[in-house]
């Protein structure tokens, strides 16, 4: 089911996959490896293996086409939802922690993606 109602989000949002592995900010071990659906300045959406409750800070690194580094954020869930029964989750993630040579490197990689969408 697609959502039909007006668009409330203040970044367009690209659709791509990208690397990105994951953990639980608090905990130093729990690394996951997994890739984005679609991205923005504003957060992402990525598959998880397990549900993540909302406001769970998570700390990211992810690989973009623009930078040859991978980039480290920090990202709060939004929402965790089960597609593949105790698999595959869609978590929908905010960004709350990006400096300013990342937040051009996601400028970047979003305008490419949209425009090659067209």
């Amino acid at each position: 089911m697609s959502y039909s109602g007006p668009e409330r989000r203040k970044h367009p949002r690209a659709s791509g996959r990208f690397i990105v592995s994951y953990r639980i900010l608090e905990e130093q071990d729990g690394i996951d490896v997994t890739q984005t659906k679609n991205i923005s300045l504003g957060g992402m959406l990525l598959t998880t293996n397990r549900k993540l409750c909302a406001g769970t800070n998570l700390a990211l690194e992810i690989r973009l086409p623009f930078d040859p580094n991978p980039i480290m954020l920090i990202g709060k869930v939004i929402d965790s939802k089960e597609i593949t029964r105790d698999l595959i989750y869609d978590t929908r993630l905010q960004f709350i922690a990006v400096d300013d040579r990342h937040r051009d490197s996601i400028l970047k990689t979003v305008d490419y993606y949209l425009k090659k969408g067209q």
